[in-house]
């Protein structure tokens, strides 16, 4: 099953795996990066899974459900936040499109007030569940993407 390859991948931080289950068209949607097209999906699991090798970095998956071209999930992550050594536990409800045996589509949601609380203590607590929070989010979880693809070979 696609699904449970990619989180498998996923929990070993195989980002090439995972990006195997991706059709060349694929379009992800969370709260943190926003909507990513193409090969910026794939670089942002590669950065994610390089920042936490040798980490304290746990991913579990249950009640995947697929009906047709169509399927979800819901995961859980748990690692550290590096910006403030804090623990997160974050849950998250994911929805696929699948086109040719390959997600296309692929929307995580989680609560961002939630995660931020947990990620930024009380500034997380407080701001967590603006819209400018999560534009200010975005706008720097898509810059470190940025830095990380100009880094590449």
């Amino acid at each position: 099953m696609l699904i449970q390859k990619f989180y498998d991948a996923f929990a070993r931080l195989d980002a090439e795996a995972m990006v195997s289950c991706y059709h060349e068209d694929i379009v992800f949607y969370d709260p943190a990066f926003g909507e990513l097209r193409g090969d910026r999906v794939r670089s942002m699991w590669r950065m994610l899974c390089a920042s936490q090798q040798g980490k304290d970095f746990r991913v579990s998956y249950s009640d995947i459900v697929v009906n047709g071209d169509q399927g979800s999930a819901r995961w859980e992550a748990q690692y550290t936040f590096s910006k403030t050594g804090r623990r997160v536990h974050n849950k998250i409800q994911a929805t696929f499109q699948f086109q040719d045996g390959l997600i296309i589509n692929h929307k995580d949601d989680f609560d961002l007030h939630r995660w931020a609380a947990q990620a930024l203590g009380w500034p997380g607590r407080l701001l967590g569940w603006t819209g400018s929070f999560k534009g200010k989010l975005q706008k720097q979880t898509n810059q470190l993407l940025e830095n990380y693809t100009e880094a590449l070979p």
